[in-house]
């Protein structure tokens, strides 16, 4: 007679081992601990096999059958079901060792050796939260577009459109690297071109109207927290560098005597450095700040030092500062605010060239072969404008109004400590 469920579900342990039978060889041997194994007693080449096929409940009595079928069909195929059950087990093994997780790991190990920890942090735990979860345990050899689209899918659908993004490059260069090293045939990726939402950049804010930048120099001046942030905070927008490289300046890069900081191109994303180096001319007024905090930070690498030893302040450092200070870093200031602030007024309202400004703002050309032909320094007008630019900024904080600006000469204003006096042209 055929097993019926009910039976096996009422069948109980004994002393012995013993069988419930469902035909063709398929039966369910009930074990003294309560175990109910599915089982396949067949014969192949004269001697007699079993196949075992599961445990109940988690076999049921129809995938027990489903199973018991596939492998009597093997068998009027000339197939061992024992040899294929193994063969099949080997391949998911194989399969399994190069799965997507298992070659991503590896590719991060080699990729990470010049990355900065933080950035290094970051992109294996977008990969642990974003992709592991839907496709890691897949072997990479199969995963195609579609995949990879899901993936991205699950970030759009929580609006988070540059995460997806950033996501579908580096699910890229693990598929570049699993092509190298001979475990998938090609990246899949290119094939997704226009299928992801579009991402819009929101332009980070600042501040340019001069009665606001006036109040905002002032709400720095009262900064209550340590000198070295103070100085950061009072040096960022004279200088209007990015915020990493402010805050990786080293004082082995600036001279106070010749009021220049010289340093090659900051790359956020990789702590490496670029060929090519950007003057920053200074200032007196940046020049007084740096010499009040020679003291307290000079023996040191950093001119900005963080609380943990042989480290610069982190990148948030500053933005906190304003936070401090009252404003809302989404919506009014950033600490790479400074520079959109610098590049629209100094145009605007000083009126000075703007591939001097350009030029400060280390800027890509954008005309093509630009950068190989075109390698102007602008030196010398470049510290006029940012003395310029600091003496202007001084003539807000005194005035706490846009001081006018004579179109044929700029003000000139004498610093004696923190206050500011202009002069004008006669």
């Amino acid at each position: 007679m055929k097993l019926v469920d009910i039976n096996i579900k009422k069948a109980k342990p004994r002393d012995k081992s013993y069988k419930l039978f469902d035909g063709h060889g398929l039966f369910i041997q009930i074990e003294p601990s309560g175990g109910k194994l599915w089982r396949f007693k067949y014969g192949y080449e004269g001697k007699e096999k079993l196949l075992a096929l599961g445990r109940y409940p988690e076999v049921s009595l129809l995938e027990a059958r489903k199973k018991h079928l596939e492998a009597r069909e093997q068998l009027t195929q000339g197939i061992d079901p024992s040899v294929a059950k193994k063969a099949m087990k080997a391949v998911r093994g194989e399969l399994s060792a190069h799965s997507f997780e298992v070659v991503a790991r590896e590719w991060f190990e080699v990729w990470r050796e010049d990355k900065t920890e933080k950035h290094a942090g970051y992109t294996i735990a977008r990969l642990e939260k974003n992709v592991f979860p839907y496709i890691g345990s897949l072997p990479i050899s199969q995963i195609r577009a579609p995949e990879i689209l899901e993936v991205c899918r699950h970030l759009e659908k929580r609006n988070a459109l540059e995460m997806a993004h950033r996501i579908k490059v580096v699910i890229s260069q693990v598929m570049r690297y699993a092509t190298a090293t001979g475990r998938a045939d090609r990246d899949p990726c290119p094939d997704l071109r226009g299928a992801l939402k579009a991402v819009r950049p929101q332009p980070l804010p600042s501040i340019t109207d001069p009665t606001e930048i006036a109040g905002l120099l002032k709400a720095i001046d009262s900064y209550k927290g340590t000198a070295v942030v103070y100085s950061a905070l009072h040096l960022a927008p004279l200088v209007f560098v990015r915020p990493g490289e402010l805050r990786n300046a080293k004082w082995e890069d600036i001279d106070l005597k010749k009021a220049e900081w010289v340093f090659h191109y900051f790359k956020q994303r990789a702590n490496i450095r670029d060929k090519r180096k950007l003057v920053v001319p200074l200032s007196r007024q940046s020049i007084e700040i740096l010499t009040d905090l020679h003291p307290l930070t000079g023996k040191g690498v950093y001119v900005f030092p963080g609380l943990r030893p042989g480290r610069p302040i982190s990148d948030g450092t500053v933005n906190k500062a304003l936070r401090t200070l009252g404003y809302d870093t989404r919506t009014e200031i950033t600490g790479h605010g400074f520079r959109a602030m610098a590049r629209t007024v100094i145009a605007e309202r000083l009126h000075l060239d703007t591939q001097w400004i350009e030029r400060q703002l280390s800027h890509k050309t954008s005309e093509r072969l630009g950068e190989s032909y075109d390698r102007t320094q602008f030196l010398d007008d470049r510290k006029k404008m940012m003395q310029t630019w600091a003496d202007y900024l001084d003539g807000l904080r005194a005035l706490s109004i846009e001081p006018p600006i004579d179109e044929e000469e700029p003000p000139t204003t004498q610093v004696k400590g923190r206050k500011a006096t202009t002069k004008r042209a006669s």
